[in-house]
């Protein structure tokens, strides 16, 4: 294959989605169609029946006689050959443009002669097709250069465009031919091809040109912008989703061998202890354990003098360590750091456990499991954030959760596993500030450590009981947490509705200003009432749907009435428009009050300049009027393409520099700084749309709210970050497996 014709990925890929984009515009027109071909049917045997018309001779009228019978009593199949031949004919349009070179222009052909028949016909069918392509220039300029662009081929001329009205009406004359048999009565077609017949093109052209303006960064509904964010959001929790899957795969591999030799181990060997003349010299950490038990200075001895095929089980070591728990309310907690950070040289801290133990002395999945604890351990207890009291309770889990994991190892894969559960959470609820003795929640809190502390072995359904007490104790919590900012939130709701709907209003007025000269007559007008109308529009679209569609309708009908109409097809056609129109205008301004002398003085300029423009000379051939109006049409599409791409470049930066608060959900804690110090709170309420966020701290009180994009901002700017997405345990073992490996310095604490 030449090198030539191999593509990239990229290409590849952009092929595809032209085909794909393609393909639905052929649906489009085939179905919009098939809406219409049934009345359509209806009218043709009508116009066919009425043989009153003057100058109709005996053969003739009895040929329209019997055709107008034939039709009628089969119908279906009339309409089966009009829909596959018109699907098949724009494929074939497609096809056809695909194969020519740039800018729609065939590939020369070998020059022949036509025959006179065929040139006969032809201009007589252009005859046809003529008063279809003035009604609708407008549109059809649109689409040649948006499929033109599509395709890479800039502008494409008339002829070539793919949804013509002559290709329709071939494919309608083609479908008139295979069903009428008689041949004398083929020719009959041509007289019912007329636009007071024919199916109306206006909604098929508008959805086909919808559907080639629908990107990024378009105005659209709030309801396809909820549809957005949702999308961001779940693609965020599909990349959280990911990036957990991965982790818990790590983990696996570190736990599955664990006696196989690995030549760079996950969690190193634990640091080279000080050396004595008598061989390994054990911690001086003495004290830490209950009067009875051995000191862990004792037991890891004990460990240290056995035989490597000799070493006891971490388990067995563990179960001569009983720490007891603490007693609550003291002023500086058993077991929880003093004001400098370090802990009493006589508590229980695992870190130092591990510490104390002689390399080699455990099994890889037991130095793995007391490793990555250990790390646990160190965030919350020395975590200044969290009170005394709560880490007081936390410093009683150290043992209980150990063995837990030493016995099941899905505390290191699954979040919900209840030991890895009620780490969490107290870790949370210490966020909270809860300390108050007299506090529900503390006291939940306490009773939920006191059924693990009081299990004299590692029991998961002691973890599980204490942790639905306390996710119960939380539950009504944040029950009575809603009630408490049920008022910013519902004032929030309405906010963000009305701001929505003014941006979408906005941008679509100010695409349409900036894309063709509307005038003096509509400029002020269309960005101050009619910005005001699209605004109402938005905000009741989701209760009364259509309603966008319908002003946005009126809008663009407006602007083009305000346009020249060189034609005399494009006069009659304003005419019979603007009493519709101008009741769709009245309409929407009475929906907004606006009731002044000044909506008077607009009408009356608007009826003068529609008077200015129906009275226009016309000077023109009714070619040249069609060129010009074409012409015209095509430069109103370019500019409106080239407004739209910058808006599409706007909104993707917009959304890149949004996509921090993507995917973030309610009850995220986040940690905000400021010039007064370090403060986490927890993210209580997300509005639908993800435009504004309310944080609450403790005691049940609103913190303050952020808009989205100061939100984002403050992210960008490392004034504010995710604290835990995955809890306490989740975030350490990310960050642990992160490195790739542990170095030493990861298990290490400073034992001051």
């Amino acid at each position: 294959m030449s090198s030539s014709r191999i593509q990239s990925p990229a290409a590849r890929q952009a092929a595809s989605t032209q085909q794909a984009t393609l393909e639905s515009l052929v649906g489009i027109g085939a179905a919009r169609l098939k809406e219409q071909l049934t009345p359509m049917i209806g009218r043709f045997g009508a116009a066919l029946a009425d043989v009153g018309q003057p100058g109709l001779g005996a053969r003739e009228v009895y040929r329209r006689v019997r055709s107008a019978k034939l039709l009628k009593e089969n119908s279906y199949a009339f309409f089966h050959l009009a829909a596959t031949g018109v699907e098949r004919a724009l494929r074939q349009e497609l096809d056809c443009l695909r194969a020519q070179g740039s800018a729609g222009k065939a590939a020369p052909a070998a020059l022949s002669l036509v025959p006179l028949e065929v040139m006969d016909s032809k201009v007589a069918f252009g005859a046809i097709t003529r008063p279809f392509d003035i009604a609708h220039s407008e549109q059809l300029a649109a689409l040649s250069v948006r499929v033109g662009l599509l395709l890479g081929k800039g502008v494409l001329r008339a002829d070539a465009n793919p949804f013509r009205p002559e290709v329709f009406l071939k494919a309608l004359e083609e479908a008139w031919r295979e069903f009428e048999p008689e041949e004398e009565s083929h020719g009959l077609i041509l007289g019912l091809l007329r636009p007071e017949l024919v199916f109306d093109f206006a909604p098929l052209y508008e959805a086909l040109v919808d559907a080639l303006t629908r990107k990024d960064g378009q105005p659209g509904s709030v309801e396809a912008l909820r549809i957005q964010k949702t999308d961001d959001a779940a693609a965020a929790r599909a990349a959280r989703a990911s990036g957990k899957a991965a982790l818990a795969e790590q983990l696996r591999k570190l736990f599955g061998g664990d006696a196989a030799p690995m030549d760079v181990p996950l969690i190193p060997e634990l640091p080279e202890m000080p050396q004595g003349a008598g061989g390994w010299r054990p911690s001086a950490a003495a004290g830490f354990a209950p009067p009875g038990t051995p000191s862990v200075a004792g037991l890891s001895q004990a460990v240290a003098y056995q035989s490597p095929g000799q070493a006891a089980p971490l388990l067995e070591l563990l179960a001569r360590i009983e720490p007891s728990p603490p007693a609550s309310g003291q002023s500086q907690a058993r077991g929880v750091p003093a004001a400098g950070g370090a802990l009493p040289h006589e508590v229980f801290y695992l870190p130092r456990f591990a510490r104390s133990l002689p390399k080699g002395s455990l099994s890889r999945g037991e130095e793995s499991t007391l490793g990555l604890l250990s790390r646990v351990f160190e965030t919350v207890l020395l975590d200044d954030s969290i009170p005394a009291q709560t880490r007081e309770l936390l410093h009683v889990l150290q043992v209980p959760v150990l063995k837990a994991a030493l016995l099941d190892k899905n505390f290191f894969f699954e979040e919900a596993h209840p030991a890895r559960r009620l780490v969490d959470l107290l870790s949370r609820m210490g966020w909270e500030q809860r300390k108050d003795l007299d506090d529900p929640l503390f006291q939940a809190m306490q009773r939920s450590v006191e059924k693990i502390g009081g299990v004299g072995e590692a029991r998961l359904g002691a973890f599980a009981e204490a942790v639905a007490e306390l996710e119960a104790g939380i539950a009504a919590e944040e029950g009575a947490q809603e009630q408490a900012i049920a008022g910013p939130v519902a004032s929030a709701l309405k906010q963000e509705k009305l701001q929505v709907a003014t941006r979408a209003a906005r941008d679509a007025v100010l695409l349409r200003v900036q894309a063709g000269d509307v005038g003096q007559v509509l400029g002020g007008f269309l960005e101050q009432r009619w910005t005001t109308v699209m605004t109402f529009a938005y905000s009741i679209e989701e209760d009364k749907p259509g309603a966008v569609g319908n002003a946005t309708r009126a809008m663009d009908e407006l602007i083009w009435s305000v346009k020249p109409k060189p034609t005399r097809e494009q006069r009659k056609a304003l005419i019979g428009k603007l009493p519709r129109l101008l009741s769709t205008l009245n309409k929407w301004l009475d929906a907004i009050k606006w009731q002044d002398a000044e909506r008077l003085q607009f009408f009356a300029r608007l009826a003068e300049c529609h008077a200015s423009i129906v009275r226009a000379p016309i000077e023109l051939s009714p070619e040249r009027q069609l060129e010009l109006a074409v012409e015209a049409a095509q430069q109103d599409a370019l500019r409106r393409v080239e407004l739209e791409q910058l808006a599409s470049e706007q909104e993707a930066e917009r959304r890149q520099m949004m996509s921090p608060v993507d995917g973030l959900e309610r009850g995220m804690w986040f940690e905000f700084r400021t010039s007064e110090g370090a403060r986490k709170l927890k993210l209580a309420w997300v509005s639908p749309l993800r435009t504004l966020f309310i944080f609450a701290g403790a005691g049940r009180r609103e913190a303050f709210s952020l808009s989205a994009e100061k939100f984002a901002e403050l992210l960008h700017a490392g004034t504010a970050r995710v604290l835990a997405i995955d809890g306490v345990v989740g975030q350490v073992l990310s960050e642990v497996m992160r490195a790739g490996a542990v170095n030493d310095a990861a298990l290490t604490v400073a034992a001051s």
